[in-house]
């Protein structure tokens, strides 16, 4: 399960904006120097790449994803949390918003 709040952390001011800003995040570096972003995905299908290994832990809402070597949608909701390999691409699809964590690993 997620908390609610964050602490020790540090966040860059300037959005990350995709999507004509229907995929929004904001970057944020813990104490340890790992990478995060906090955002948010509006109702909409989209595609990303992905650099870096990421860990996606769904905070509020449900969506539907295509991970790498899949070719069928399932359906994750909160509090699921789901993995994209590094240098890949994934799928995600909502009818509604919802609201993410993702951490970057680039080891």
């Amino acid at each position: 399960m997620i908390e609610s709040k964050m602490d020790n952390v540090t966040m860059m001011t300037k959005a990350n904006i995709y999507w004509d800003g229907k995929v929004t995040s904001r970057t944020g570096y813990r104490k340890d120097g790992s990478k995060f972003t906090l955002g948010i995905i509006t109702a909409g299908t989209y595609t990303f790449d992905v650099g870096d290994k990421e860990v996606v832990t769904l905070i509020t809402g449900e969506a539907e994803i295509i991970l790498p070597g899949e070719n069928q949608w399932h359906t994750v909701k909160a509090p699921d949390i789901f993995e994209i390999p590094a240098h890949s691409q994934y799928q995600i699809r909502t009818p509604e918003v919802v609201e993410y964590l993702c951490d970057y690993y680039n080891k």
